[in-house]
């Protein structure tokens, strides 16, 4: 009779164990696009799923165009909030449109709004026993003549580096891995990580397209790549849960 309760307490612990969500918030290099079928563009986050099993729910709530202002003020930060649980992860990555000067509904000061954003989604998330991990931005593609790849997002990864290292948060350098990532593939072939098509070359493009921002399915897929090994090479003990889930 023993051994039947054991059994049977055994398989309900299995069958209703509590999966654990990757929450992905961000802008369009993470972001979900539509007709994935036929859009060669894709975010990085869009294809994390494939590298977890069905103990890790990955929620991209990325979305085109967004930073750590907009993200906050359009709620989208408080609906995600709400559903947080203890043991969930959030891997936040914004700068590319904090950088928007010329946008007051989007622009921060690297060093003032934006860093207290970043500040606010790690504390939001510990309140929820969540677990946040902070990215810097991916790279752009931005090679000058002489073949050197030039930063373009200013003081925004060192406040995201910097705020890691204050709350002790762990913390992915997506800009350095990517940076390594484009430079490997060198100036010419880096375009395969982007969106570069002739007229016509594409059906879904009618015009000539030269993005170095935005990513391909090969450069979405190479730098979620990226995200998996800083994942599994990470010492933190609270990144655990997300180790087991890897495939």
């Amino acid at each position: 009779m023993k051994k039947l309760i054991c059994l049977i307490l055994l398989i309900s612990t299995t069958c209703f164990a509590q999966k654990t969500t990757l929450y992905t918030i961000g802008d369009s290099t993470m972001a979900n696009k539509k007709d994935p079928d036929r859009n060669p563009e894709h975010g990085w986050a869009q294809v994390l799923q494939s590298f977890f099993n069905d103990d890790i729910i990955v929620a991209n709530k990325a979305v085109n165009g967004r930073s750590t202002k907009s993200f906050i003020n359009e709620k989208r930060w408080d609906s995600i909030y709400k559903k947080l649980k203890k043991g969930d992860y959030v891997f936040i990555e914004f700068g590319h449109n904090d950088e928007k000067i010329e946008d007051s509904t989007r622009y921060t000061n690297p060093h003032t709004t934006y860093r207290y954003n970043l500040i606010r989604f790690v504390k939001e998330s510990r309140e929820k026993g969540a677990i946040p991990v902070l990215l810097t931005s991916i790279a752009r593609r931005n090679f000058n003549e002489k073949g050197v790849l030039v930063p373009t997002h200013g003081d925004y990864p060192l406040e995201t580096r910097l705020t890691a290292q204050e709350y002790k948060v762990p913390f992915i350098d997506l800009e350095y891995y990517t940076e390594l990532l484009e430079q490997s593939y060198g100036p010419e072939k880096s375009k395969k990580l982007h969106l570069h098509f002739k007229a016509g070359e594409n059906p879904y493009y009618d015009k000539d397209k030269a993005d170095d921002t935005h990513l391909s399915l090969e450069g979405a897929k190479a730098i979620a790549q990226i995200v998996i090994n800083r994942i599994k090479t990470e010492e933190d003990p609270s990144l655990s849960r997300l180790k087991k889930g890897i495939k």
